[in-house]
């Protein structure tokens, strides 16, 4: 019997990686912050802890619930993912238990480029994770260099990502931008709106899709509107994955310009389609994307960064992107590469 004690965030990601992992476990118990819907029979037991460190009084309350699952469960294999203060409390718990329980990290971008700035007492909780883990994966190379500057010891780091399916869409290429990010002030959707808006007044035959939403929905549907762009530009809203995937194949660019940001499943996704990759220059975009070949390396998000991606060919870029993805962006390559690991760790 293999055991895995999964715990992270009650959000998408976690699932996505239970759903890639869970067939090497003879059963999975789930621990988050909140309540999930997830329903699996892998799933043999699901946990909640409240993790919150804004009260201290709820620092032992948390240790003592993490120390009881650990007791009561006895897994083989411990897998984070995340750094956060669970992922703080349980490894607090652990030592404490003094049990030899290997233990799995995967860190999000947002874990190591951003939150050890938040001040001292963050990044302390940072190195402390990272100094207590066995094994370590991040979806970025760049991303793996921070990690082991921030740690006291050598990190066994492997590159992998959640990996996507390949799928098979035939849809007509038209002369439309897809651009599917969260409204935040993060991923800059206003300065694409006004991008394109230096674009289209020398293409007019050209259309951008905004999907998604955020905090800056009504914000960008004001500006579109003051820019007299109704009759180019559209907001979709949140789409399922059927009708996310259509927009990826009907589109002929694809745009992405956070201010910070690893590898997006959502680029993976856009390059397995057919898109042309319109993105930031960022360390991760420029681990799948080279400029002028299989897509566009923006530098100045104050011009017409959609000009340049004409000259590329939708067909050559297909190609190309294709067989990066076949390589190291699909579901099958990943879930090995994860699977690896726990084979070296059992």
């Amino acid at each position: 019997m293999k055991k895995l004690l999964l715990i992270g965030s009650n959000c998408v990601h976690t699932y996505n990686y239970f759903h890639l992992i869970k067939d090497y476990f003879d059963e999975i118990v789930l621990i988050t912050d909140e309540p999930h819907d997830v329903i699996d029979p892998k799933i043999s037991k699901s946990y909640q802890v409240n993790s919150s460190l804004k009260s201290l009084r709820n620092y032992p309350k948390a240790i003592r619930a993490y120390k009881n699952i650990l007791q009561e469960e006895r897994p083989d294999i411990i897998h984070i993912q995340q750094i956060s203060t669970y992922s703080f409390l349980l490894l607090r718990a652990l030592k404490k238990l003094k049990q030899n329980i290997p233990v799995v990290l995967t860190t999000w971008g947002s874990d190591i480029l951003v939150l050890p700035k938040k001040g001292w007492i963050f990044k302390k909780m940072v190195q402390y994770v990272l100094n207590h883990c066995d094994r370590y994966t991040t979806d970025a190379q760049f991303v793996a260099e921070k990690m082991q500057q921030l740690a006291k010891k050598t990190l066994n780091t492997v590159i992998a990502n959640f990996g996507i399916n390949i799928t098979d869409i035939t849809i007509p290429k038209e002369n439309i931008i897809y651009s599917n990010r969260l409204h935040k002030p993060l991923y800059r959707i206003d300065k694409i709106i006004k991008a394109f808006h230096f674009f289209v007044s020398h293409h007019p035959d050209w259309k951008l899709v905004i999907g998604g939403s955020g905090t800056e929905t009504e914000e960008l549907k004001e500006q579109v509107h003051l820019l007299h762009l109704e009759e180019w530009i559209s907001f979709i809203g949140w789409v399922d994955s059927t009708k996310n995937s259509e927009m990826y194949a009907q589109s002929k660019i694809w745009v992405s310009i956070p201010e910070s940001d690893a590898t997006s499943i959502s680029l993976l996704e856009a390059m397995s389609l057919g898109c042309i990759p319109v993105v930031i220059d960022l360390p991760a975009n420029r681990e799948w994307i080279r400029h002028g070949e299989n897509g566009i390396i923006v530098q100045d998000i104050e011009t017409d960064f959609f000009e340049e991606a004409l000259a590329l060919s939708v067909d050559e870029v297909t190609r190309i992107n294709n067989q990066i993805i076949r390589e190291k962006g699909t579901k099958e390559v990943n879930r090995q590469l994860f699977f690896e690991i726990y084979d070296q760790l059992a």
